[in-house]
């Protein structure tokens, strides 16, 4: 650790991850810097996440203040049939929150001078105690640590663990957001304050409300947010994967992408498939983005000086509703280990492998438990 100076991390991603593990760090005394390949701010991506305790405990502890609610309640979980019919019910409070406003309430609480678009991370190298971080434009920084937090389609991961890639699970998830007012009023009695599940032979859909576009969960303001899984063979998959451009997308389609015939056929089939309430969600969105759902775990997580964490290390299916509650866990716990660093009662590397020990089986308890929600929901034999 450089001496006279507080321990230094740079963090590759600035998504959810990387923010996590900033806003973290920074409250357990080390100073911190997120480089982002986008030039542009993040907060349009992303739509619905459940908001899990290790969220709230890990913005609780980095200082971040979200608004006041931090999404919308929903008391009952139903489930419908093909009629629009309950044929199960039950009272399972929570709080759905929206990606966008997690998004800016960490960005928010975060140095501006500290945050850098535009940076494509290159390399790494070690001198001494340092790590130096590359980037593509030229620019290189010196750090105690070095955090990856890139997400699935990590740069780092792949410069560490080439062999680890993701690997396809069999099925798709069709999202979409549609703003409050759109949706006919039959599907939004049946919708309202509730969490609804259809789940059919070889496909499930889900929706609940979302803060809107603004972070308002004010009646009238909120969004719509839905979710279908699709079983598509790797064939299929790959025409999906070609965008309305006609260039292949290696891994998602974002909104705006989609051909428009697929997306009439994603129509078609949700009048075959889905209940009523459900069809009247795909028919009121207008750009449905669509990504893969994968499987990745890495069997390791320190690297020297060097750390995955969040989708970078582990991905959980989103059956769990744990991605983003992992990522959390992930950055805060790092940074009560890291803590110790600051006033010289432990030291870097003797944290880190003990954090390591711990991460790992986080990871593999929650995408052992997606893989086994996922394949019963989607009726796939392994």
């Amino acid at each position: 650790m450089r001496s006279l100076q507080k321990p230094r991390a740079v963090v590759i991603g600035g998504s959810l991850g990387g923010l996590f593990s900033a806003t973290t760090l920074r409250a357990a005394g080390w100073d911190v810097d997120v480089f982002e390949t986008s030039a542009n701010q993040l907060d349009s991506r992303g739509g619905g996440i459940v908001l899990q305790p290790d969220v709230l405990d890990a913005l609780h502890f980095a200082g971040v203040v979200l608004p006041d609610p931090p999404g919308v309640a929903s008391g009952e979980r139903i489930y419908l049939d093909r009629d629009d019919n309950r044929v199960e019910q039950l009272f399972m409070p929570q709080m759905q929150t929206s990606w966008s406003l997690l998004y800016r309430a960490m960005r928010d609480a975060l140095p501006a001078q500290s945050l850098h678009t535009g940076e494509t991370f290159a390399d790494f190298r070690m001198e001494g105690e340092e790590i130096v971080a590359q980037f593509e434009s030229g620019r290189s920084e010196r750090a105690d640590l070095l955090i990856g937090a890139d997400g699935i389609r990590s740069t780092l991961r792949r410069r560490l663990l080439p062999e680890v890639v993701p690997v396809y699970a069999g099925y798709v998830a069709w999202r979409g957001l549609v703003a409050e007012p759109y949706l006919p009023l039959f599907a939004a009695d049946t919708l309202r304050d509730r969490f609804t599940f259809q789940q059919g032979g070889e496909h499930s859909a889900l929706a609940y409300l979302i803060p809107g576009e603004n972070d308002s969960t004010v009646v009238g303001e909120r969004r719509w947010n839905w979710v279908w899984y699709r079983k598509y063979n790797r064939e299929e998959l790959d025409r999906l994967l070609v965008d309305r451009r006609g260039a292949t997308r290696p891994f998602s389609l974002p909104p705006g992408t989609i051909k428009n015939s697929d997306i009439e056929q994603l129509r078609d089939d949700a009048k075959a498939l889905l209940a009523p309430t459900f069809r009247a969600l795909v028919d009121a969105t207008e750009e449905p983005f669509m990504q893969p759902i994968v499987d990745l775990r890495a069997p390791q997580m320190v690297f020297g000086r060097v750390v995955l964490i969040g989708d970078a290390a582990s991905v959980p299916r989103p059956h769990t509703a744990g991605s983003t509650a992992k990522a959390a866990a992930n950055a805060h716990a790092l940074a009560l280990a890291l803590a110790a660093t600051c006033q010289a009662v432990a030291t870097i590397d003797s944290v880190l492998k003990r954090w390591e020990n711990q991460q790992l089986q986080r990871g593999r308890l929650m995408t052992d438990l997606g893989i086994s929600l996922g394949d019963r929901a989607m009726n796939i034999a392994r």
